[in-house]
């Protein structure tokens, strides 16, 4: 589990893709390794990876077939930055809102406009997605927790604040951009009740 609070930026130093799946390496100066241990999860731009193997500057993952189907990672190259977490720890404080590292789809930035110091983004996502995207709810967008301000059909507007732009890679950011999205766990349980009390 995540929180949404990203504590660290990273790029990808390595990409070893095999019979439909891949070992990906991540490398960060940023991120606290201490204590970090084989099997440990950690969340590469919003996607639940395992650790198997690491150093004090890197780690690495294996990413199945369903994950790189799933993922901004099919098309992800060497030297890609990425937003990293380390899993909610108990007792961790919970500063953003709840995040499985389940990612449901992939959206495209549609705008990236100046707001005064902040930035006002606009995202599409799939129409099967839209339904779980609210105003004012939370989303996770390559695993930064943030709040919708509004929404238009599939798209939805995001403002930026100065801080999160510096800590995630969202700076970088760009008409077209691809992105991991996961919506809120909440709405896709209630759908799934919904689904049984109806019956």
């Amino acid at each position: 589990m995540f929180t949404g609070i990203v504590s660290a930026k990273g790029t990808v130093s390595s990409i070893d893709r095999q019979e439909g799946q891949a070992r990906f390496t991540f490398a960060s100066k940023e991120l606290d390794m201490r204590g970090v241990k084989l099997g440990d999860s950690i969340a590469v731009n919003g996607v639940c990876l395992t650790v198997v193997d690491f150093s004090t500057k890197s780690f690495s993952a294996d990413l199945s077939r369903e994950t790189l189907g799933m993922t901004t990672f099919a098309n992800c190259q060497v030297e890609a930055r990425v937003n990293l977490e380390r899993a909610l720890a108990l007792g961790d404080s919970l500063g953003g809102h709840m995040v499985t590292g389940h990612i449901d789809g992939v959206g495209t930035v549609r705008s990236v406009l100046p707001d005064a110091g902040s930035v006002c983004l606009k995202i599409e996502v799939p129409e099967l997605l839209a339904r779980y995207i609210a105003k004012k709810g939370s989303v996770c967008v390559d695993g930064v927790s943030l709040t919708v301000n509004s929404v238009f059909g599939a798209v939805f507007e995001l403002m930026i604040v100065p801080h999160t732009q510096v800590a995630t890679i969202i700076d970088g950011y760009e008409p077209g951009t691809p992105v991991n999205i996961e919506v809120d766990m909440i709405a896709r349980y209630l759908e799934r009740l919904m689904q049984y009390t109806s019956q």
